[in-house]
């Protein structure tokens, strides 16, 4: 701060409006110091003086404000005064200095909680003072009194606008952020895209995150009665712009919304297709309505997370978990999925028995990682991470044998037979540990790498929670982001250049099949079985490493049926072949992958391509001028290039001899002949 603005020591007043001023209700009276002047030339308009006209106190008020951020320091207007003091309308105001007066002491209330906030006042007596006096037969405010000493140190430039008289969010800003906080971005993200918006430095928009999150907090402050009936028109505008929308609640005895669940067309979609392994996290809550949230994910055949719906709860008891369900399982037209992942929770482990009897309930491994520190750092010390390697050992091992003879010599090592943590993870362990799911399909959701990236997708959503019926808009907008991003991934991945790395038939007829991301799966697998020899036994094969002369998996193959499994079940975990079947393929001449060994959710598939087909062929004519369509599309896409033709041919060959093995019904030949007919 410049001398000539910190140290200034300015008092005016005009002796014919001399009044006392009172900043503290305590009788301060300020004079004129004799000699004190300053000239009209001099000041320029810039630094009050006595005698200043203003058409408004408003105008007076703005004028010292903006004089005041330039020296350091913020107004705020202190006193009015009628003439007379009563009832002849205002005649007189005081702005003072932000930090004028003194906080009064408060009584302390046992039966309230104390803020025990620090008062930045501190009995500055810096002021300004104006009076509505007649001029012309008209009135204006004129200055009548002045003083610009501060018993406090004066703010600098870019410290004086983080004071709460500078920092405003305008109504233009506001709708900004409502915008902003439905796509579900962070308020850090939210002030830098502001920031570009209006070109301006980091950090020097008027207002600043503590703001923005006061904001967002404050559109909460609703009636809760309201609230419910902004959601429920909320999912009603979104079913009537589209019909396949679906959502369904409960009320409790006072009307009042008790459980809430959707779901969207685009999610129903994804569902039918790869909702054979699906994630339900129950681990967060949405702080808006303080309610448990429940999110159900899976994973497309491209490795991208798809949401499938969400569910708020009032209470986490079995009739809540339970209903939960049965409404998930409403909107996916009663398809439950073949396995299921969540946290440990007794009463929704009850519910999805009950209501989901055909499904494997199993734990998410990262959750229950998650906790480890908690539980065990404090306890093992330097001998933690050890631990932590040891316990990833047992875990990914293949026998249930091996599981157990291992976690008992891990208990004995580490001395860990009193920990509670221990002892209920062995008492659940078939609901974790591999060797106990590896007969199972969960679609690559137990590793690592893919947890990190539905974690991440599931944080989008909760990111920037506002109001419950924004919530609600703000998860469709993330959806619909997140199926954009799905497309562009998918378009990626399609423009790749697939390299061969084996060149056996196998793989190549694999990459023809497979989206990009599931080809690199099986072909890490093609890629190892060059390393491993096969022995013919009496029930099957046996199959090791080239360099072990023990051990080894063993191999069941059945060419006529063309079925082929293997003891360590990596294709009912993750839908690939391992590397063991593929190298009893391969010795057995077979040049393709067997069909059914290339799941469809792993295939190059397109869910808007089945929802076309839905949407435009209900019946039996339309299907085939549909199929028409796609097939003119084929040869003109297939034209384009030898390799193009050559997939085209051999797909369709193989499609073809699928086909002719299906059954033809009497109905069917009589709708042929009523096409065949109108054609």
């Amino acid at each position: 701060m410049s001398d000539d603005a910190g140290q200034m020591l300015l008092i005016y007043d005009d002796p014919s409006d001399h009044r006392s001023l009172s900043l503290d209700d305590a009788s301060s009276t300020e004079e004129s110091p004799d000699g004190t002047t300053l000239s009209l030339e001099a000041v320029n308009d810039v630094i009050p003086y006595i005698g200043q006209s203003f058409l408004t106190h408003d105008a007076a008020y703005e004028f010292y404000s903006t004089f005041a951020k330039r020296c350091g320091f913020s107004i705020r207007r202190h006193r009015t005064e009628g003439k007379d003091g009563v009832g002849k309308g205002l005649t007189r105001r005081y702005f003072v200095c932000h930090r004028a007066g003194n906080t009064p002491v408060k009584t302390p209330n046992e039966g309230k909680p104390q803020r025990n906030r620090r008062s930045s006042r501190c009995g500055c007596l810096a002021y300004l003072r104006i009076s509505k006096i007649p001029e012309f037969g008209s009135m204006e405010w004129r200055v009548t009194g002045f003083a610009n000493h501060h018993n406090h140190e004066l703010l600098e430039p870019n410290q004086v606008r983080f004071l709460p008289a500078y920092r405003a969010i305008s109504d233009a800003d506001k709708s900004r952020i409502l915008m902003f906080s439905k796509t579900g971005i962070s308020v850090q993200q939210m002030m830098r895209l502001m920031e570009l918006e209006k070109c301006v430095e980091p950090g020097f928009l008027p207002f600043t995150e503590k703001d923005v999150r006061n904001l967002l907090q404050s559109f909460k402050k609703l009636d809760p009665e309201e609230e419910n009936i902004d959601f429920l028109r909320m999912c009603q505008s979104i079913k009537e712009k589209d019909p396949n929308f679906k959502f369904e609640f409960t009320l409790d005895a006072n009307d009042k919304l008790e459980n809430i669940a959707w779901s969207y067309a685009s999610s129903i979609q994804s569902y039918e297709i790869f909702g054979d392994a699906v994630v339900f996290d129950t681990t967060h809550r949405l702080s808006a309505v303080e309610m448990p949230l429940g999110i159900w994910v899976g994973v497309n055949n491209y490795g991208v997370p798809c949401f499938f719906s969400c569910v708020l709860l009032r209470d986490e008891n079995l009739r809540s978990w339970s209903w939960a369900l049965q409404a998930f399982l409403g909107f996916m037209n009663g398809k439950a999925p073949q396995t299921i992942l969540t946290d440990h929770n007794m009463c929704l482990k009850e519910a999805i028995a009950g209501e989901m009897p055909t499904t494997k309930h199993a734990l998410c491994i990262w959750m229950i990682v998650g906790k480890f520190p908690s539980w065990f750092n404090a306890g093992l010390g330097e001998r933690y991470n050890d631990w932590k390697a040891e316990f990833y050992r047992l875990y990914h091992l293949e026998s249930v044998e091996e599981f157990e003879l291992g976690w008992r010599d891990m208990v004995n090592s580490f001395g860990l037979h009193t920990n509670r943590h221990i002892n209920n993870l062995y008492v659940s362990r078939s609901l974790w540990s591999l060797p106990y799911l590896r007969s199972h399909f969960f679609a690559g959701m137990t590793l690592t790498g893919r947890s990190k990236a539905i974690n991440a997708f599931i944080q989008r959503f909760l990111s920037a929670q506002t109001r419950l019926a924004h919530f609600v808009e703000q998860v469709a907008v993330a959806v619909d982001f997140k199926d954009h991003a799905a497309e562009q991934q998918t378009m990626q991945q399609n423009l790749q250049n697939i390299s061969l790395k084996t060149g056996a038939p196998m793989e190549s007829h694999a990459a023809s099949v497979l989206t990009p991301f599931a080809f690199s799966k099986l072909q890490e697998q093609f890629v190892l079985a060059a390393h491993y020899a096969s022995f013919q036994m009496d029930d099957g094969y046996l199959v090791r490493h080239h360099t072990k002369l023990d051990g080894g998996r063993k191999v069941y193959w059945v060419p006529q049926e063309g079925i082929i499994s293997c003891s360590c079940q990596l294709f009912e975990f993750s839908g690939f072949l391992c590397r063991h079947a593929l190298r009893v393929l391969s010795t057995g001449n077979c040049f393709q992958v067997p069909d059914r060994y290339l799941p469809l959710r792993w295939r190059r598939i397109s869910t808007s391509f089945s929802k076309t087909f839905r949407s435009n062929a209900d019946d039996h004519g339309d299907r085939v001028q549909f199929l028409q369509n796609l097939v003119s599309t084929l040869v003109s896409e297939s034209s384009k290039s030898k390799e193009r033709l050559e997939m085209a041919t051999e797909q369709t060959s193989i499609l073809l001899s699928r086909i002719k093995e299906q059954p033809i019904s009497s109905l069917a030949l009589r709708d042929i002949s009523s096409l065949q007919r109108n054609i």
